[in-house]
């Protein structure tokens, strides 16, 4: 699937820019993570079937949609995400989350069953313990890892910010799919450019997401069908992955570990991208 077009949905606030790959009547919602957009999502979207409709918001504060306003929280994403699904004409999807995404598609499954045919939570989802730290601040960086800082940097040229991702050890396999995902992350004038994500939205969020009642309702509700696919490594390239035990999560629902894949490439390399199309 190659066919790919951007729409502009009215949410409360503005606008929120989806990308849209594909013109088929089943139609797949995927939702990317916390400093994350809808560019992650490309690879899987290129191996699925014509039949296949793929409809990727930027979510509020990241990517297009970075200027939109608080509040955030999964809840204000779900509802959001049904937003484009009613834009564009769709009563139900296959709902797909990677990251934060999974926690976001797990409260958009509670809020609006019916639009929902199942789920697919990408190395995201179930609830995580509290990350270490003794503020906020550290708690972030403890789970988005050197994510967390590109949120104050600048950078002087494209160049600049494409050599900083290909510092990150996640992404020792540099691929145009990733060059387009870190592209689409950028934004300001030549000599001061940053990247679109909101430092407010990814706080607000994490916060939502360990201490609010949106998640952890949605979890212990859970009524769907839903799968788990597990990244072998975490957020660093390495172990320990970001979900280390997975037994929990297999009392829940199936899981499936692939293999040679870490949190980011389980979507922005060739392998990881294959076997989420292949399931969803």
């Amino acid at each position: 699937m190659t066919a790919y077009r951007r729409v502009g949905v009215p949410v409360p606030g503005g606008e929120l820019a989806v990308g849209v790959w594909g013109t088929g009547t089943r139609v797949v919602l995927a939702v990317h993570g916390v400093t994350s957009s809808h560019r992650a999502w490309q690879l899987v979207a290129e191996r699925l079937p014509e039949d296949t409709m793929l409809v990727a918001p930027d979510l509020r504060g990241r990517g297009d949609s970075g200027a939109l306003p608080g509040p955030y929280g999964m809840a204000r994403h779900a509802d959001d995400c049904v937003a484009a699904l009613d834009a564009l004409g769709c009563a139900d999807a296959v709902v797909a989350g990677h990251s934060m995404g999974g926690f976001v598609t797990l409260v958009l499954a509670d809020r609006h069953p019916e639009r929902v045919r199942r789920l697919v939570l990408v190395d995201g989802g179930p609830p995580l313990p509290l990350p270490p730290g003794d503020t906020p601040e550290a708690r972030l960086a403890a789970v988005i890892g050197p994510a967390a800082d590109r949120l104050t940097m600048r950078f002087r040229d494209r160049d600049a910010y494409r050599a900083y991702w290909r510092a990150h050890p996640a992404f020792a396999d540099w691929t145009p799919a990733i060059e387009s995902y870190v592209d689409h992350d950028l934004t300001g004038e030549e000599g001061c450019l940053r990247s679109k994500v909101s430092a407010d939205a990814v706080g607000d969020d994490s916060i939502d997401i360990y201490t609010g009642d949106a998640l952890a309702g949605a979890w212990s509700r859970l009524r769907h069908e839903a799968l788990f696919l597990r990244a072998e490594y975490g957020l660093l390239g390495a172990p320990p992955a970001l979900y280390p035990d997975p037994a929990p999560i297999a009392a829940r629902m199936p899981v499936r570990t692939i293999g040679d894949t870490n949190h980011y490439t389980i979507l922005l390399a060739a392998r990881g991208a294959a076997a989420v199309a292949e399931t969803l």
